[in-house]
């Protein structure tokens, strides 16, 4: 199999490097970074950040508060329908489409696959469908106007999965190669998980979605998180003990079999320049020095 690694959104949140611990202006920078697998079987996508409806109408699909919290920059270019076209394939071979959870910014480009497979967990279908919970956060991050077109969907449940690293994994995703996990990771919100994918080499690429934000969360010799990344990382838990539990054992993961895998998060910039660099053969320029605001 061969994985290219997107960002399929680029949101500038105000506060610079208190926010991401980068950025050395007024913006932060931080990225959707979403995964193309090429399998026997067809495409494969890993969350698909933000999608052209979501360009073409702003105010139908997306919170303006989130809009105005996270300002993303909406740019066709960065939308995975148009890189998976600039890649040189078909759109319509977008077999699968794996989602760690339905938030805003990770399913906005499901209907731009309308032949895909949507891959999600029971709980997060079931919670995302009902906006429930009966707070602010989840009523807006939730947009099933983003999905309510999918006609495909094999949902799993939490519980029950083999073990993998210490973690419970569901495998044998309906019409995915067993290279393909789904790893539960609740905490962010109800069925949050994380994706696997066993690369040729054996070793394992783990996409951990949003159980963490920004990499010093999980190496180092210490944990840290800028603050404003650290607020927002509050304001969009479900449960907090479950979301730090799981985020200590990534960081333990990683201390101990470092060896055997690759983590990254959704949303940090230098992981995704890191891992994307090369990947695909496609020179980018860095997104802080691109001028993005």
């Amino acid at each position: 199999m061969k994985v290219h690694h997107l960002n399929c959104g680029t949101c500038c949140p105000m506060g610079g490097h208190l926010f991401d611990g980068y950025s050395t202006g007024i913006s932060a920078h931080l990225v959707c970074h979403c995964l193309l697998i090429e399998t026997e079987n067809g495409l494969v996508l890993v969350d698909t950040g933000y999608g052209t409806r979501d360009i073409a109408r702003q105010s139908d699909r997306l919170s303006k508060f989130f809009l105005a919290l996270n300002r993303p920059q909406l740019r066709t270019e960065e939308t995975a329908i148009a890189q998976v076209r600039r890649l040189g394939f078909d759109p319509n071979d977008v077999r699968h489409i794996v989602v760690t959870h339905l938030d805003f910014d990770h399913a906005g480009g499901i209907e731009d696959f309308p032949r895909a497979r949507v891959h999600v967990t029971a709980r997060e279908k079931e919670v995302a469908d009902e906006r429930n919970g009966g707070t602010f956060v989840s009523r807006k991050r939730y947009r099933p106007q983003q999905w309510d077109d999918a006609a495909n969907w094999s949902l799993y449940p939490l519980g029950g999965g083999e073990p993998w690293f210490g973690f419970d994994a569901v495998r044998d995703l309906q019409g995915l190669p067993p290279e393909i996990l789904l790893v539960p990771l609740a905490g962010h919100t109800w069925g949050h998980a994380g994706i696997a994918i066993r690369e040729d080499d054996g070793r394992w690429l783990f996409y951990a979605g949003d159980a963490y934000f920004q990499n010093g969360e999980v190496r180092g010799d210490r944990r840290t998180c800028p603050p404003g990344l650290r607020a927002y990382q509050r304001l969009m838990q479900v449960d907090a003990k479950a979301r730090m539990t799981n985020q200590h054992r990534l960081r333990a993961l990683v201390q101990e079999q470092g060896n055997a895998l690759r983590i990254f998060c959704a949303h940090d910039l230098t992981e995704f320049e890191h891992l994307s660099a090369g990947n695909d053969g496609v020179e980018r320029p860095s997104i802080i020095a691109s001028g993005l605001r």
